[in-house]
């Protein structure tokens, strides 16, 4: 499956899923709606927190793709 064509790359490293979501929502709200994010992550806790995060934000997880011990996450802002 190819890979969305995306506007910007957060590569969020082995950083919690508190402080990811909060470095992401900053990271998003410069975004434009329609504009999509790849958030890459090595944190397993963001599998579960992250989709969760979308839907209450109102934004479109596309899907995840795991390679290895990294997600990615491609994310359309609502």
């Amino acid at each position: 499956m190819n890979e969305p064509e995306v506007d910007l790359v957060y590569d969020a490293g082995p950083t919690g899923c508190g402080e990811l979501i909060m470095n992401l929502f900053l990271t998003m709200k410069k975004m434009d709606s329609g504009q999509i994010i790849e958030v890459r992550s090595y944190d397993i806790g963001a599998r579960e927190d992250l989709p969760a995060w979308c839907r209450l934000q109102k934004h479109a997880l596309l899907r995840r793709e795991d390679d290895g011990k990294v997600s990615h996450y491609y994310i359309q802002k609502g």
